[in-house]
């Protein structure tokens, strides 16, 4: 992880004008945009630019049913996803990775943009459902429970590298879409259910158990 440090320069007022504006429109600082320039300039890859390029893998990742909305900041992407069920429910996933990846890799805020009580209590049903299928496959790696949380028609999920080395962008990638695209399918799946009256917990827990048997490198 880079450390930061305080420096006087001196710049001429126009230059910051112009960062002050790219890094209003990035969504980002003045000394953090200014940092990155810098760190291009000298072939440095800094955490925000490691992030842009594993959000960037993820995005190439994923298929046309989502869509990615404008980056938040330099350490977070939204995503967008519709379902098929009455009221047209769309999932925003909410994206956060962490500095130095190393342990906790990041954090999964998934969330349905409605008004509706009863879609927002279909919701906490199946965000109850899957809290329970992780804990059942991932007991042995999580003990004392998934860090995770279901609560309020939402579900949060921090991801965990068991490897003791430095992951690869491409790993951290590979995983964390994979966990997306399989809890997009199963909630798709849960909603099939409601609409046909069918009970399709057997059939999410199978699919998560056959997901939990991939996974290597975040969990």
């Amino acid at each position: 992880m880079m450390n930061k440090s305080v420096y006087s320069l001196v710049l001429a007022d126009e230059v910051v004008e112009a960062i002050d504006r790219m890094a209003y429109s990035m969504n980002t600082s003045r000394s953090n945009l200014i940092n990155q320039i810098l760190a291009e300039r000298v072939s440095l890859m800094t955490p925000e630019m490691r992030m842009r390029q594993i959000f960037s893998e993820i995005e190439q990742l994923m298929d046309q049913r989502f869509l990615f909305i404008d980056q938040p900041s330099d350490s977070m992407i939204a995503i967008k996803s519709p379902v098929r069920y009455k009221y047209k429910p769309t999932l925003r996933y909410s994206l956060e990775l962490s500095r130095d990846m190393q342990g906790r890799v990041g954090r999964l805020k998934v969330a349905f943009r409605t008004k509706s009580e009863q879609l927002t209590a279909a919701a906490e049903g199946f965000f109850e459902l899957w809290l329970a299928v992780e804990n059942k496959n991932l007991c042995k790696v999580f003990p004392d429970g998934v860090p995770a949380q279901a609560e309020n028609g939402r579900y949060t999920r921090d991801f965990y590298s068991p490897l003791a080395e430095r992951l690869s962008d491409n790993q951290i990638a590979n995983a964390v879409a994979g966990y997306i695209r399989l809890m997009d399918s199963c909630i798709q799946t849960y909603f099939d259910g409601l609409t046909d009256g069918t009970d399709r917990s057997a059939e999410i827990g199978a699919e998560y158990a056959a997901y939990v048997k991939t996974v290597t490198a975040v969990i």
